[in-house]
């Protein structure tokens, strides 16, 4: 029997947040990745409602939840939203299951909260720095941006671009600037902000110091960026185990529901144990 969602609402001083939530029991609280909102956990969460109380909200800037002005985007911004949030509905996470952007916000409040958050499990974490993903990080700034004087040169060698058969190369570039300027939070947090800014924030010199348990999902087909991410992060982070899952990102957390349950149930049993 499928539980049915609850939605809601709530005004805090930093915003608003919309969220999804079904269950009761221990909870489990969902972070959604940099291009989705909370409508990606609703088959996850409809799965493990049976034994957990679930609750996913869209993070400042996305969905249903409330804008920022431009420059107000962070993700120490993010994570005291989201404390604030919890603390307003009086909801304290034993278990956080998070991807991408979502998965940054994650460890971020797992560090300031580590008496309370007994496991991590996570995707392709964003916040690491290393040079392959600093090269994307450049390339994607720049096609992000609505002056990108390279990506509007781009437009006007089209037909010279089609005419050498960079037809599939060039939908590509569409899609991915569409992708980046249809979700204008995760492009500000990730992209456009300094430089300096974002190396305050990186995870690379505090993932030693991560004493959660983090159990990260390693789709067998997963992209170089996931595979790069992933790699990072476990090398770096001493309680983090790699879990190998068939397919790629687009199934990986369907395929990983009876993992994820596991590990949610040891989180939660370690969190009463005395």
């Amino acid at each position: 029997m499928t539980l049915p969602l609850r939605n809601a609402k709530l005004r805090t001083a930093q915003g608003t947040f919309a969220w999804r939530e079904v269950g009761s029991g221990s909870t489990v609280l969902f972070l959604h990745g940099s291009w989705q909102d909370s409508s990606q956990w609703i088959p996850l969460m409809q799965q493990l409602g049976q034994q957990f109380h679930c609750i996913a909200p869209d993070l400042l800037g996305f969905g249903e939840s409330s804008r920022l002005e431009k420059g107000a985007y962070s993700i120490d911004g993010e994570v005291s939203a989201l404390a604030e949030y919890l603390a307003a509905i009086r909801v304290q996470p034993q278990i956080l299951v998070a991807e991408s952007l979502g998965a940054w916000v994650a460890v971020r409040y797992s560090l300031q909260h580590p008496d309370t958050i007994q496991g991590l499990v996570l995707m392709a974490p964003e916040g690491l720095s290393a040079p392959t993903l600093d090269q994307r990080w450049r390339g994607l700034r720049w096609l992000a941006s609505p002056w990108a004087l390279r990506f509007w040169g781009l437009r006007l060698v089209t037909p010279l671009v089609k005419l050498l058969g960079g037809d599939r190369w060039l939908h590509q570039v569409w899609q991915k600037r569409q992708q980046l300027r249809g979700y204008r939070a995760a492009s500000r947090l990730l992209f456009q902000r300094r430089k300096a800014v974002l190396r305050s924030e990186w995870l690379n010199a505090a993932l030693p110091h991560l004493k959660t348990p983090v159990l990260l999902l390693h789709p067998e087909q997963a992209t170089q960026h996931t595979q790069l991410a992933n790699s990072l992060f476990y090398d770096l982070a001493p309680q983090a185990q790699l879990m190998p899952i068939p397919g790629d990102e687009s199934t990986a957390w369907a395929h990983a529901i009876r993992e994820v349950q596991a590990f949610a149930k040891t989180g939660t049993i370690n969190a009463i144990l005395p």
